[in-house]
């Protein structure tokens, strides 16, 4: 089979799917690499990084009109305006591995499934032990929460750690993360090591001994909070008024803070509102709050996704694809989380996804002109299959089209 790595459409994305360490594990499963002119260089890998790998470089149509699997950062779903030139491109049994952003775009897929693409999206892995080497979802929270710290650091008109200084001592800024989620954590840490004193919230108790264990402390509301995490582990969406009485216990804590990073997401649904204008209202000018839910809305009232909102010396950051502002290493952690992937599906040396496997199960989206995914069907008002769709898509080694 061949593997196609193509460059990245989406506008100000500078990582890409595959980097040059990765290639000698994807060619013991059995793959010819094929790499598109150019498709590393943003991260910092250069096409002879990837030939002294035995990847062979060449342009764009090949690519497409080649590779028996795509690996992209951003597949059609998650780039759905830049993407549509490659989507005439796709064809029948191809294989797509990325994101596809499916709870958001379930259209999308619905087109893959019409060209008889066979699409896995990576943001579907289940929450396994097995999986997490796999999980592309955590890999760039770690890099959004890391990148928060520092952005806010940057634009907060005083420092970080307290210093004794001939002129006196400077107390520690006071930082406030909400959502103790691998982001959360990952700023709690990075927050920590630059000297402030932090604190930080989440809606799940349970977080409590993590947040305790980087040497914050935990925030505690006087709220009911039993069911407040699915079984995947994620925060599960509340009532009005659970986030009213939330949003009353928040306001007293959030103006206290030099800094507030906000982080709570909810899979395929918009952000809820944790921070309202009249918190905002409270904090000190010359605060910055961080809202890594921006590109879901937001978490804060006053957020403009890919905007800084300045609201009475108050600066509220909407940034948006984080990880893309550290594109070698996202790219490396991306990488490694497809290959873990690909090579967790093969058997023999060769590419052959098991049906009835967990991994398989959660992030197949679409195969054989069908929409296979339960909660994509659901979405898309699809009935029930009554029976699994049977798994060809392993292609053939000379680089035919696959039997999908």
């Amino acid at each position: 089979m061949k593997l196609g790595i193509p460059s990245e459409t989406y506008p100000g994305e500078r990582r890409v799917a595959a980097v040059p360490m990765v290639l000698p594990d994807l060619q013991k499963v059995g793959f010819e690499i094929l790499v598109q002119a150019g498709a590393g260089l943003e991260a910092g890998f250069s096409d002879a990084a990837y030939e002294e790998k035995g990847a062979r470089i060449v342009d764009r149509d090949t690519i497409f009109a080649e590779a028996d699997m795509l690996l992209q950062v951003r597949c059609l779903g998650a780039n759905d305006e830049h993407g549509q030139p490659d989507l005439q491109h796709l064809r029948k049994g191809q294989i797509l591995v990325g994101q596809h952003d499916p709870l958001s775009k379930p259209n999308t897929a619905a087109r893959l499934a019409e060209k008889g693409v066979t699409a896995f999206s990576m943001e579907m892995m289940p929450r396994i032990t097995r999986a997490q080497s796999m999980d592309i979802l955590s890999s760039m929270a770690t890099i959004a929460g890391y990148r928060a710290v520092l952005l806010a650091a940057e634009k907060l008109p005083r420092l970080f750690p307290m210093m004794m200084t001939a002129a006196g001592t400077l107390k520690p800024a006071k930082v406030f993360i909400v959502g103790v989620g691998v982001a959360g954590l990952q700023a709690i840490a990075t927050a920590k090591r630059l000297g402030a004193v932090v604190s930080a919230y989440d809606v799940r108790p349970a977080v409590a001994e993590q947040v305790q264990s980087l040497g914050a402390k935990f925030v505690e509301f006087d709220l009911e909070t039993a069911g407040a995490e699915d079984k995947g582990g994620y925060a599960k969406a509340q009532s009005a008024e659970f986030i009213a009485k939330q949003q009353s216990e928040m306001m007293r804590v959030v103006s206290e803070h030099d800094v507030v990073i906000t982080t709570a997401a909810i899979p395929g649904k918009k952000a809820p509102i944790l921070i309202t204008a009249d918190m905002v209202d409270k904090m000190a000018p010359g605060s910055v709050l961080v809202d890594l839910a921006a590109e879901r809305g937001g978490n804060c009232e006053l957020t403009r996704p890919g905007e800084t909102v300045v609201v009475d010396g108050v600066q509220i950051m909407g940034p948006l694809n984080m990880a893309s502002d550290a594109p070698s290493h996202a790219s490396l952690m991306y990488a490694r989380n497809l290959t873990n992937f690909i090579k967790s599906l093969a058997k023999d040396g060769q590419w052959a996804p098991d049906p009835e496997d967990e991994v398989v199960q959660g992030t197949l989206l679409c195969k054989d002109g069908e929409i296979v995914h339960p909660r994509l069907r659901e979405l898309l008002a699809l009935p029930k299959l009554e029976t699994p769709v049977e798994d060809s898509a392993e292609g053939s080694a000379d680089g035919e089209e696959s039997a999908d």
